[in-house]
């Protein structure tokens, strides 16, 4: 009896008659071998260099390997423990799991060299041992310098392990065996990254859904944390339409968008919104200032056609909440504002807001623009009045009030002055007519 192992090699390399096997086979049929399939992995456009080993070799060499296993494995973790800093930094009890995977491979590999020909769940056999956890606490760069490691010492204890003759062999067994661990550990990987994002999603999502249903408490910030928030000085919250198709795509773009700007973001695609928390730092000497416009436009690209909308700026994450309620008001109420300019900010559609029935917008409304008129005395809102609800120009509201034309001006520049608006603006003097009406209604 005889035991193959096989190795992938350019066909060009083998000489044209050359038999090939991935299996054990008979020595009575060595005339008569034909080449094995073992995977379809291997490849049509390569054949097999076979090194092949008697049963006797075959059987010593499995059986020093047996033996040889407890020692070597120590001598792995010593030899971690000596090259590698990250290793030895590390907690005792991850030191363990690592050390019981060292162990586990050897032993995989052991149980392998016996039965090179039956399929083998090596992900399971090696990693299988450890927890979960561990590929958060080992980097994938670590684990192939685990591994890398490993299977120098088991190199290095060839010609101790192997039976006379069969060094060649084991050697191969060894290479092809580690081309399986290096396969193995990136599925692992693969599987823990997705599972990790999956989970990230759906705790992002959890966090912005907390902050637009107003219930943030300290669990959004641990969550936050979790996720990668820092703690920028400006949050403000970018509500728009979510474009369709797949939405983890949606939220990576977003992800890019704010890396290229450097802002901070959490994102969720609610039913058909798209949800941007966008925070930022306070800028250093020589930077811009922060305009959430320039800010909102540097994402505005991966939302789906139609209005967005701004939430007011505020100072944390937990304040949040009132900036991704204005926001979502201001999308509901959007519509009445055709020409809204995209983005446009919430507190530039508090007139439609307060008309859709928000009933924040219309406290806003009276307490930045009625009630400091009103304090400022009646003389600014019986002109503001006369000029908005009677008369079209300066001219016709001096008329009415039987004053100067220049001093109907003076008053209107002072109503500039203590809210922000120009009557003399057609958009602003809608957004004072809405004030005084509500105003009146208190």
């Amino acid at each position: 009896m005889v035991h193959a192992w096989t190795v992938s090699a350019p066909a060009a390399e083998n000489p044209p008659n050359q038999p090939t096997a991935v299996d054990p086979v008979d020595t009575a049929d060595t005339a008569q071998r034909q080449p094995a399939r073992r995977g379809s992995r291997r490849g049509t456009a390569f054949e097999r260099k076979t090194v092949m080993a008697t049963a006797d070799q075959h059987a010593q060499t499995l059986k020093n390997l047996e033996r040889a296993a407890g020692k070597m494995a120590t001598a792995a973790i010593a030899r971690m423990d000596d090259n590698l800093a990250w290793y030895r930094n590390m907690p005792p009890e991850h030191r363990s799991w690592i050390g019981l995977v060292a162990q586990a491979g050897i032993a995989a590999f052991t149980e392998w060299f016996r039965h090179p020909e039956a399929p083998q769940a090596i992900s399971t056999d090696v990693f299988g041992t450890a927890p979960r956890e561990l590929t958060r606490a080992v980097t994938l760069r670590q684990t192939v310098e685990m591994i890398r490691t490993t299977i120098e010492v088991v190199e290095e204890a060839i010609e101790e392990v192997s039976a006379p003759g069969a060094e060649e062999a084991l050697r191969e067994a060894v290479l092809v065996y580690a081309r399986e661990i290096a396969f193995a550990t990136a599925q692992v990987y693969a599987q823990a990254a997705e599972a990790r994002g999956a989970w990230d999603a759906r705790l992002e999502a959890l966090v912005v859904n907390s902050l637009l249903s107003g219930d943030a408490d300290e669990g959004v910030l641990s969550r936050a944390a979790a996720l990668g928030w820092g703690q920028p000085d400006r949050v403000m919250v970018v509500m728009g339409s979510a474009p369709a198709g797949d939405s983890e795509l949606v939220v990576e773009a977003i992800r890019r968008a704010a890396r290229h700007a450097k802002l901070h973001v959490l994102t969720g695609v609610l039913g058909a919104r798209l949800v941007v928390v966008v925070g930022e730092k306070k800028p250093r000497s020589g930077e811009r200032l922060w305009d959430p416009v320039i800010a909102a436009r540097a994402l505005i690209g991966q939302f789906a056609p139609g209005p967005v909308v701004i939430g007011p700026t505020v100072s944390d994450l937990l304040s949040a909440t009132r900036s991704a309620q204005a926001a979502a008001a201001g999308l509901r109420a959007c519509s009445a504002w055709p020409d809204a300019p995209r983005p446009v900010l919430a507190d530039d559609l508090l007139p439609e807001r307060a008309l859709a029935g928000d009933g924040h917008a219309r406290t806003q409304l009276v307490e930045e623009i009625y009630a400091p008129l009103d304090e400022a005395g009646s003389a600014l809102l019986d002109t503001l009045s006369v000029y908005l609800e009677q008369a079209s120009s300066l001219e016709g509201a001096a008329r009415m009030l039987f004053v100067h034309p220049n001093t109907v001006r003076y008053r209107l520049r002072r109503v500039t002055d203590i809210t922000g608006y120009a009557p003399s603006d057609v958009r602003s003097a809608f957004t004072l007519r809405i004030a005084l009406a509500l105003g009146r209604l208190q």
